[in-house]
């Protein structure tokens, strides 16, 4: 037990209820939420211009990236709700209480610029669907995202349960779409299987015109394997009582984390696919036409890219998903923003302050890149991508602290992470870590 006395989102920590029992439904009832928040960071607005985009420029080979990344996800988040239960702390307050004073900064500072590399994601993405379906001008359309965090404020009021339920209904109604376009697009049953294996073409020469299959491969992971979403389900994971003096109670916490946790992600995984897929059956060969948002939109009504399937229904059905994504995001983006800042600068303000003040703090550069590119879109879309990888380099610094703390017999007890867990974790960091040091030099 931590000797840390302020509890991570205070106002929700604890606050439902779960059964006195074992058995199995009810229980993955109670514990079924948190990992639905966790997962929209996977199927935000920056996985769409890099999946849709990967797949129209190479068809289905980057798939086994989707796939490894998936995978990456469901270790290391696992490992982060695993934190949240265990120590009642969520990562940034059990990173700070173990590093120096220097070293906390620094982390804290590569992370805010983590968050708001997913935050120009999440409020361009909704900014421009906004402009797509109402003809709202960027500028306008990125000034109302900050409402999201009065909408945030408001349904707190209702309890989380119902903020869970509102981000699952979102996401299955993005998943009910998806499946639906593709189902239109016909895809090659035999290239997606063959997508899904590993292939050697990813360090080949970029096709003249593309990006290079790296610089949308670490797009992918950075899209996928979100550093803030490490932060939030070790924070969200403590929303359900439990008894943390009985072992047992832990124990199942610990279970029933892990079912959510990885079925959700498991949806989170089957929406990247499809959106991949969806570029590479209907976009292949016009990757150069559909690299920002609203040329996918127009895509989808052109019957000289999109073939004869093509109709304004699903275009509006796009933007209705991109929609539906962005606030998903946004929501997620404002808790984690709170999160983070309590976590490593121990601020005590009020709940609504400290939101407020993260979201217009990670809006300023949005707004900034807004001014200088807001007439044009395909460059706000380049941003995207590049914003993505920024993640994907950030991500080290968030993978490490938790692989270091969950590995610590002293912190976890009996619910430390299996060696063959560990090397795993710090395999693949360091594997990712060199990968981007190779996609710098390539870049620079």
């Amino acid at each position: 037990m931590s000797s840390h006395k302020k509890v991570s989102l205070s106002e929700i920590n604890q606050s439902i209820d779960t059964p006195n029992n074992n058995h199995f439904w009810q229980n993955l009832k109670a514990f079924l939420g948190p990992g639905a928040l966790v997962a929209v960071g996977y199927m935000d607005p920056g996985n769409w211009i890099t999946s849709v985009v990967g797949g129209a420029s190479y068809k289905y080979s980057l798939l086994f990236v989707i796939l490894i990344s998936s995978l990456i996800a469901i270790q290391l988040q696992q490992m982060a709700g695993k934190l949240g239960i265990v120590t009642q702390m969520d990562l940034a307050q059990a990173t700070a209480h173990h590093s120096s004073r220097w070293l906390r900064y620094s982390l804290w500072v590569i992370l805010e610029l983590a968050l708001m590399a997913t935050d120009l994601a999440e409020v361009l993405g909704s900014a421009i669907d906004l402009n797509l379906l109402f003809k709202i001008p960027i500028m306008i359309a990125i000034l109302l995202t900050v409402l999201d965090v009065f909408l945030l404020l408001l349904l707190m009021k209702f309890g989380f349960k119902k903020i869970e339920a509102i981000v699952t209904t979102l996401i299955l109604t993005i998943l009910a779409i998806f499946t639906y376009l593709v189902a239109l697009s016909n895809p090659s049953f035999q290239g997606i299987a063959e997508g899904y294996l590993p292939n050697a073409t990813l360090f080949e020469s970029p096709i003249p015109g593309h990006e290079s299959q790296l610089t949308l491969a670490l797009g992918i992971v950075g899209a996928t394997v979100m550093p803030h979403n490490l932060y939030l389900h070790s924070s969200l994971s403590q929303t359900r009582k439990i008894n943390h003096k009985d072992k047992n109670d832990v124990r199942k916490a610990v279970r029933f984390m892990t079912w959510d946790s990885n079925l959700q992600l498991s949806l989170a995984f089957i929406v990247n696919s499809l959106l991949l897929i969806l570029g590479a059956a209907l976009f292949f060969g016009h990757a150069s036409e559909i690299s920002a948002f609203s040329q996918m939109y127009n895509a989808l009504q052109d019957s000289t890219i999109a073939g004869a399937i093509a109709s304004s229904t699903l275009s509006t059905l796009f933007a209705l998903a991109l929609l539906a994504s962005g606030q998903n995001s946004t929501i997620t983006g404002t808790l984690t923003g709170q999160i983070v800042m309590e976590g490593f600068l121990h601020m005590r303000l009020p709940q609504w302050f400290i939101r407020l003040a993260t979201r217009l703090f990670a809006l300023l550069p949005v707004m900034i890149v807004a001014v200088l590119f807001g007439h044009q879109e395909k460059t706000l879309d380049q941003l995207l991508v590049y914003s993505q990888v920024f993640l994907s380099i950030a991500l080290p610094f968030s993978i490490f602290p938790l692989i270091y703390l969950t590995s610590k017999k002293s912190l976890m007890g009996e619910f430390t992470n299996a060696k063959w867990n560990t090397i795993l974790g710090y395999i693949v960091s360091i594997i990712l870590t060199i990968l981007n040091v190779k996609l710098l030099f390539d870049i620079f």
